[in-house]
């Protein structure tokens, strides 16, 4: 079987510093009548267990990597999860609040 050559497809040059500039004022043109969204930000816990773990956390100089590891998680991104208040399975809160040294207790209101 003979393998099939492709070749790179290249963009063609501006030619002159008359289509360079007529370029820089379509994208200006188009950034103006559909400008970037801005990228949704999460924000931490401010309260609950969330905020106690990650001000725990934070206090000891821990990064989300060193605290999945010392519980036995084996993605950091459930720590950052739980940072951000984010649906995490009680087993997984429980395993960093005990590598943290902290106790989960249920208390009747």
């Amino acid at each position: 079987m003979k393998k099939k050559t492709v070749g790179r497809v290249r963009r063609a040059k501006p030619d002159c510093s008359a289509n360079l500039d007529r370029d820089r004022e379509i994208r200006e043109k188009v950034r103006h009548e559909f400008p970037p969204l801005d990228p949704p930000r999460l924000v931490p816990a401010t309260s609950g267990i969330a905020a106690k773990i990650r001000a725990v956390r934070e206090a000891r100089g821990l990064t989300w990597y060193a605290v999945a590891r010392e519980a036995g998680l084996p993605s950091p991104s459930t720590v950052r999860d739980i940072k951000y208040g984010r649906d995490t399975k009680f087993s997984n809160i429980e395993a960093v609040a005990k590598a943290l040294g902290l106790r989960i207790e249920l208390v009747e209101a």
